[in-house]
């Protein structure tokens, strides 16, 4: 463990909220680090502890963390757990450090200023939530990342608070909350935060939305590195046993769809029918793009309009190809949970 002298001397100007430890993982984040670490230092309110656990990075991630300085003079300790998972180095993270608070981030964001102000506003109050739920936004320096981003990344007029589970990008929740809930679940590579999101829910923890706690997301550079990731999360869907009859209407639509082009000449009607739906199933992602035309360049708003069917359907096939992975290793795993 590489830890940072407590510079408390620092921290005058600075607004430290007590308690309150910020938590990340990362591994081989070279190049997404210095956004990360000028987000935290940009920060209104600062915890009072940061505590980042780092995979097993074989780049500069590590010295990076070694050499930045806080300018709030908050505690940092960098944890290296070679060969742990996001799950086990968000545990490691929130056993390592005493505060009650833990709040939770991932290094490839991009944090808002005011975010952890934002994010523990609810713990003022005299009877707090177990569980305040952030949000994020696009974010990104090139166009395809933009261009991801924006078409799969919710807004928040989408959002449902009493239903909403938070991404572990931009969460807060009690250590007691945490304990009671059993920690990330850490036989789970993807979709660990969600799966943790359903603990929290089971054990009782209070949640609440708070969509001002914002961060940016950043889209995946390419197409290629967007489907890895699909399939990824959909294969973590699959060992977590998570939506079912969403990916099976995902397989029956899809099933529609090419039985529709292999009979077009015999009934093109089904084929009509199947442009119309999926004009319907697109609304919701054209909308995206379009809210956040602010984003783009005229000229690249319109590429992104005309990208955004490639991006959904470049998503669809990889979740079908990684889900039933994830089914496969379930119903193999003689030691974890079953359907």
């Amino acid at each position: 463990m590489i830890e940072q002298p407590d510079a408390r001397s620092q921290m005058s100007g600075h607004r430290v909220h007590e308690g309150v430890a910020l938590v990340a993982t990362v591994r081989n984040e070279e190049s997404t680090i210095h956004a990360f670490l000028d987000g935290l230092s940009r920060q209104t309110v600062h915890p009072q502890e940061i505590v980042v656990v780092d995979g097993g990075s074989t780049d500069r991630t590590v010295a990076e963390m070694q050499a930045w300085r806080p300018t709030c003079g908050c505690r940092v300790r960098v944890i290296v757990e070679p060969g742990a998972g996001i799950a086990a180095g968000r545990n490691a993270a929130i056993a390592a450090t005493p505060m009650g608070w833990i709040a939770v981030t991932d290094a490839g964001t991009e944090l808002r200023g005011d975010w952890l102000e934002q994010i523990t506003e609810p713990l003022s109050r005299a009877d707090p939530p177990d569980v305040v739920s952030g949000f994020f936004e696009p974010a990104g320096g090139t166009f395809a990342q933009r261009a991801i981003a924006a078409t799969i990344t919710p807004t928040a007029a989408e959002i449902r608070p009493e239903s909403f589970m938070p991404s572990s990008r931009s969460v807060l929740f009690s250590r007691d909350a945490w304990m009671r809930a059993g920690g990330y679940p850490e036989w789970l590579d993807y979709c660990e935060d969600l799966v943790f999101d359903f603990a929290l829910r089971d054990s009782g923890a209070r949640f609440e939305f708070q969509p001002k706690a914002i961060v940016g997301w950043i889209g995946r550079p390419n197409l290629r590195a967007f489907a890895k990731q699909y399939f990824r999360y959909a294969r973590g869907d699959g060992k977590a046993g998570l939506f079912p009859r969403r990916h099976v209407a995902r397989y029956v639509a899809y099933s529609y769809a090419l039985a529709s082009l292999l009979l077009i000449t015999k009934l093109p009607v089904l084929f009509l029918v199947g442009c119309g739906g999926f004009a319907v199933y697109m609304i919701r992602p054209e909308q995206r793009v379009l809210a956040r035309r602010a984003r783009f360049t005229r000229g690249e708003l319109v590429r992104a309009v005309l990208l955004a069917p490639v991006i959904v359907i470049t998503g669809d096939l990889a979740k079908m190809a990684g889900y039933p992975m994830g089914r496969v290793w379930r119903r193999n795993r003689s030691d974890g949970p079953t359907a």
